[in-house]
Order: C-alpha cells, then sequence, then structure tokens
C-alpha cells in the first residue's frame, strides 16, 4: 500500500499557492485600470478647455471687511386664528414660517458654585 496523504497535501498546497498567484494577477490588473482611468480622465479635463481662474477673477473681502457671525435668539410668528383651515397662500411670506427676534437675548448660564449637570455629583444649588 503506497502512502498518499503527502501527495494530497503537496497538490492542496500548490492549488493554495495558485489562488494566490491569481489574486496578485487580479491586483495588478486593477490597479492598471485605475492608473489608466486618472490619466485619461487627466487628459479630458486638460483637452476641454476649463482652466483655473485668474487672480483678479477671486472672490475679494467686502469693503466694509469680513462678515461677523450673529447670534440671536429667534422666535418664530404667531399663526392667525381663524375658524378655517387656512392655506399656505394665505399666510404672511406665502407659507414661508417667519421669525423675530426673541426677547431674552442673554445666554442662559450656569450658578456660580452649581456643578451644572443633573446628577453630576457636585454640591448642586445652594
Amino acid at each position: 500500500m503506497t502512502n498518499t496523504s503527502w501527495m494530497q497535501s503537496a497538490d492542496l498546497a500548490a492549488s493554495r499557492g495558485a489562488l494566490g498567484a491569481g489574486l496578485v494577477v487580479a491586483a495588478v490588473v486593477v490597479v492598471a485600470l485605475l492608473i489608466g482611468a486618472f490619466a485619461l480622465g487627466s487628459r479630458r479635463v486638460a483637452r476641454s478647455g476649463i482652466r483655473r481662474p485668474r487672480p483678479e477673477e477671486q472672490p475679494r473681502m467686502p469693503e466694509g471687511g469680513p462678515v461677523r457671525e450673529v447670534r440671536e435668539h429667534r422666535e418664530p410668528d404667531e399663526v392667525p386664528r381663524s375658524d378655517t383651515r387656512l392655506t399656505p397662500h394665505e399666510l404672511n411670506d406665502h407659507g414661508n414660517s417667519g421669525t423675530r427676534t426673541g426677547a431674552p437675548q442673554q445666554r442662559p448660564r450656569w450658578d456660580e458654585g452649581s456643578s451644572g449637570g443633573f446628577g453630576s455629583g457636585g454640591p448642586g444649588g445652594r
């Protein structure tokens, strides 16, 4: 009787090597396709006549300087009361929800000496 177990394991190892080599070849093909697509796209953009903007075409800062952020509390406008259902064209601003500046403009701050959070283990209220 012939011992063929080593032959079977050698065949299995050879098939794994072929699979590994096939994966490497497939990866090289994918990388080559990606590089080719990039080169083709770069040529197409270069031929299309799209150019970079010149320095005088770049955006400029406004005359009054940079625009600053405005922080304020806004409140929605009240919806008018009526006995019938209102449609959007019957509302102010044609259905867009209007807003107005809210009454308190100071942001709420934590009380001095409080922990700032419920259950945080601080001394809490005074």
